[in-house]
């Protein structure tokens, strides 16, 4: 039985296997959120190394200046992590450490303008080269696309859009086609780090998006306890957390924030190992 989302014959990416992995285990995938850099370079790879002894799914955010998707957690962890002397070579330094050292798919979650800066086809390539799975850009409309998707292909790196509820079918299906390793649905309007409820039409929402497209529904942006990662792990194919790993380090400063980092993931991994899958 084929489990990942990829045609007959072709061969999964590591995102997919990943996601095929928990599929395969009866629940969803955990994708971990934190932004490289935070709180300093040194303590957010002790952090990254421990969430992916747990997590499907390593999510390292880019710190970036205008980060205008994110709320104030993320925009102060990004900050400090600028502050404290992060730079974009140290995205793919971070990359590598944790290639080297996990078979968890990482994933790339940045905005357009450092990688336009950068040069899409030369990020592409570096992050590739690094042991990259794919990039995650939410402020890249599909029309504007092309090139980093040229690139992206090139290096075999998966491209995920964020698709609101409020898109037309007819944008959707264009987005859904051009996407690959999954699609990233908000669970509350806004921006991130939400802690308020999931969406009422969420469940309703991925599953208008299984109508138009075979890649698996990640579901992120307000999702930050084990009670909300069971609801949104029974239908959705990954569950995305980053807001609630950044306050959990913050709760303790030095070494044992990766710790409580830690001891979240394992909550939220609980959670979804709980979840009674619905039907899509």
């Amino acid at each position: 039985m084929n489990l990942t989302s990829s045609p007959p014959g072709v061969p999964a990416s590591r995102l997919e296997q990943a996601l095929a992995n928990a599929r395969g285990e009866g629940r969803a995938a955990l994708a971990a959120y934190l932004p490289a850099g935070y709180p300093t370079l040194d303590q957010s790879l002790d952090a990254l190394h421990l969430l992916a002894t747990t997590a499907d799914v390593i999510e390292i955010g880019l710190p970036y200046t205008d980060p205008l998707m994110d709320g104030p957690v993320i925009q102060h962890a990004a900050a400090q992590a600028l502050r404290a002397g992060f730079r974009t070579e140290h995205l793919f330094t971070t990359v590598r450490e944790l290639a080297a050292a996990s078979r968890t798919a990482l994933v790339v979650m940045t905005y357009w303008q450092p990688v336009h800066h950068y040069g899409p086809a030369r990020f592409a390539q570096r992050l590739a080269a690094a042991g990259g799975a794919g990039v995650i850009i939410p402020d890249l409309p599909v029309e504007e696309a092309t090139d980093w998707l040229r690139a992206a292909q090139e290096h075999g790196l998966d491209t995920v859009f964020v698709v609101a509820p409020n898109t037309t079918d007819q944008r959707l299906t264009r987005v859904c086609a051009a996407a690959s390793g999954m699609i990233y649905a908000p669970a509350t309007a806004g921006v991130t780090g939400s802690q308020g409820p999931l969406h009422p039409g969420l469940h309703t929402f991925v599953d208008r998006l299984r109508t138009l497209t075979h890649l698996p529904i990640g579901v992120g942006i307000g999702v930050s306890t084990p009670q909300q990662a069971a609801i949104v792990g029974s239908y959705a194919d990954a569950v995305i957390v980053g807001s609630a790993f950044i306050r959990a380090i913050e709760t303790s400063p030095g070494p044992a924030g990766a710790l409580q980092a830690a001891l979240l993931a394992q909550r939220l991994a609980d959670g979804l190992r709980r979840a009674v899958p619905t039907a899509a």
